[in-house]
């Protein structure tokens, strides 16, 4: 987790995501492009194959520019009824592609340079200029690969860090070229290529590290053990909440989405279960950082390894079934509201009977009748009786 995460200063804030990572993106498209253009123009007029060969290098970084300007463009569309959850793994995706970039950099830089060392090849001595142009790019990329990293980091963008590693690549690139460049003037011609080498190596890793990240995502890997534990402790700290189950998490470009189940008392109303909902709702958002969405299902029991109830009659059935089981008992017709509760995989009834009743019937003996007369009834554990 990178230590913004541990401080609590990532910002998701949607517009200025948007245009924090807008603006650096023009700036590197800006960037790539007047360097592109100096590289191949003094490559061509010094004699440096391998700074034009940089400055095409660097026209892949444009390519990859307008990728991110795509997905930013596209990817902060807010959901529809194509795209329920948004459209945010369109970041994602991009990642994934500009992954797949830095492993086919790197390994062209590897061929090439393990090409160059096989072929013994003589170079022809390229001009002082042309060691400064490689000098002046080295610097000027790894600036764009502090920014960009920056700008990643606070708003935790997997794109972004993606993108900030490709200007690392041309910096390390570029670092080869210059190295190359100075061998040649030293007459040490091959020592760029056995540092190519190394540096490809390093961009490959980095490469399949963000494209195999960004392919978890795609395929909702859930979020890490250290988040997970921090939502099972946000959801224990609310006090109705019996147990969990049923816990799932994915990512959604920089966002986080939960799916919980919580166990609650069996006889609390449908309004109070919706308020601990809620509640554990807004403590989980507000206490583990990446989550931004999340949805609670109330449970009365653990439904996962015991009895379903998924077999038994919805109310309108049950009313039906009781009229029929209560026609030969007089006091039903005083039945002012009647209760079900689904629990083990039957029915457990309440009666509420006005208190009038009793001046005639011993409650004991009436909740004895009203229970017999549903006996048959497999679906029915148990009739209670409250009076009021």
């Amino acid at each position: 987790m990178s230590e913004a995460h541990e401080h609590g200063t990532v910002d998701r804030s949607s517009p200025e995501r948007f245009a924090a990572s807008l603006r650096v993106t023009l700036i590197n498209v800006t960037s790539n492009l007047l360097l592109t253009v100096g590289q191949v123009i003094v490559g061509t007029v010094g004699h440096s194959q391998a700074l034009v060969a940089d400055g095409l290098h660097t026209l892949s970084d444009l390519v990859a520019d307008f990728l991110v300007l795509f997905a930013l463009a596209h990817g902060r569309k807010g959901a529809d009824a194509d795209h329920p959850y948004g459209h945010e793994r369109i970041e994602t995706a991009v990642t994934m592609i500009l992954g797949v970039i830095l492993v086919a950099v790197g390994t062209g830089i590897a061929i090439r340079a393990a090409l160059k060392l096989a072929a013994a090849e003589e170079f022809v001595t390229p001009s002082m200029l042309t060691l400064w142009v490689a000098i002046g790019t080295l610097f000027a990329k790894e600036a764009m690969y502090r920014y960009t990293m920056h700008i990643a980091t606070r708003f935790d963008s997997n794109m972004l860090r993606a993108s900030a590693w490709h200007h690392r690549s041309d910096a390390l690139s570029s670092l080869i070229v210059a190295a190359g460049i100075g061998g040649s003037l030293l007459g040490l011609a091959y020592l760029d290529a056995v540092a190519a080498i190394v540096v490809a190596a390093m961009i490959i890793k980095v490469g399949i590290e963000l494209a195999w990240q960004s392919l978890r995502e795609l395929v909702d890997t859930g979020l890490d053990p250290e988040n997970l534990a921090a939502i099972r402790r946000a959801i224990a700290e609310v006090p109705d909440v019996r147990a969990l189950h049923l816990l799932r998490t994915r990512r959604v470009g920089g966002r986080a989405l939960v799916d919980v189940h919580i166990i609650v008392d069996d006889r609390v109303s449908v309004s109070e279960g919706h308020q601990i909902s809620e509640t554990v709702r807004a403590r989980i958002i507000r206490e583990v950082e990446p989550v931004s969405d999340v949805m609670v299902h109330i449970d009365t029991e653990e439904d996962v390894e015991g009895p379903s109830c998924a077999h038994l009659p919805l109310r309108k059935e049950v009313l039906d079934r009781l009229a029929e089981y209560f026609q030969d008992i007089p006091e039903a017709t005083y039945l002012d509201r009647i209760t079900l509760h689904y629990l083990n995989g039957r029915l457990h009834i309440e009666l509420l009977l006005p208190l009038s009743v009793l001046a005639h019937h011993d409650a004991a003996a009436l909740r004895e009748r009203f229970q017999t007369a549903v006996a048959t009834d497999s679906a029915i554990a148990k009739v209670d009786i409250q009076f009021h």
